[in-house]
């Protein structure tokens, strides 16, 4: 019914916050363009900033949330009309339903992408740690 709702809600917020913490990025920064720089052994690895890994968030709830829908409208659960859930009309008991899908199913989805997510992450800063390798040289 209405599950896709919170992985929605958090998939705004978290647009919003990586496009506030990239504008803040941009300005505290100023962008160099490395191309065809070679790398020694021991040098760092570039780094991802923390904007662009909120943006695999975002990607992944916005991507969970056009699934959901699609798959709630395919099977006629949300209309293209108000009050858009189906459920909405059924009386009283379906908005304490709907809270309820929402408060199970919804946020154990949002949890679920978002540690998903923190993996994705901290796999992300492990790579990032490691030097790079010194280029073979024929």
């Amino acid at each position: 019914m209405a599950c896709f709702v919170v992985p929605g809600t958090e998939a705004i917020v978290i647009t919003a916050a990586a496009l506030l913490l990239r504008r803040y990025e941009m300005n505290k920064t100023k962008v160099r363009v490395i191309e065809g720089a070679d790398h020694t052994e021991g040098e760092d690895r570039p780094k991802t900033g923390f904007s662009r890994k909120l943006f695999w968030l975002a990607g992944l709830l916005w991507g969970g949330v056009a699934l959901l829908a699609f798959e709630h409208l395919w099977h006629g659960e949300v209309v293209p009309f108000f009050p858009f859930l189906t459920a909405a009309t059924e009386g009283a008991g379906a908005v304490a339903n709907m809270l309820h899908e929402m408060a199970t199913v919804g946020v154990t989805m949002a949890i679920l992408v978002t540690v998903v997510w923190a993996v994705m992450v901290a796999v992300s800063y492990a790579i990032e740690k490691r030097p790079l390798e010194k280029k073979a040289e024929a």
